[in-house]
């Protein structure tokens, strides 16, 4: 089992920085629906204020995520983000009735890319980055 470890500790920067990435094209498409409209997605039909500042924010901070550049802020704005909508969003989706269930009230992604993002800005954007090019300069 040690070598299997040492096999694949060998590619952990690099996996951190297509995580990174990934993390990024993922939050990236959400601010594309929202704020672009492609693709149509029906919930976001209806732009009341509060979505058009959430993809803007998941729009212009993940395509910073996709190339590494200011990372570690980034990813930590958009955690909080994906926090708040998790309670704004789904918890409290009908102030009366709470549900705290993830997959009772669709929070489940929001949960992830609130945790995925907090390690990101504590891990850093990884090797393969705009980071990590400014920082060799």
């Amino acid at each position: 089992m040690d070598q299997f470890d040492k096999l694949l500790a060998k590619w952990q920067p690099q996996a951190l920085s297509l995580f990174r990435f990934i993390t990024g094209l993922l939050l990236f498409q959400y601010g594309v629906a929202k704020i672009l409209g492609f693709p149509v997605v029906p919930m976001f039909a209806k732009i009341p204020p509060l979505i058009v500042v959430a993809g803007t924010i998941e729009l212009v901070l993940g395509a910073l995520l996709m190339i590494g550049l200011f990372t570690r802020l980034s990813a930590f704005i958009l955690s909080g983000q994906m926090a708040f909508a998790y309670f704004i969003g789904h918890m409290f989706k009908t102030p009366a009735a709470p549900v705290f269930h993830p997959i009772l009230n669709g929070g489940t992604a929001s949960i992830l890319f609130c945790f995925a993002c907090l390690y990101l800005a504590t891990a850093g954007g990884g090797p393969i980055s705009a980071d990590a090019m400014m920082r060799k300069k």
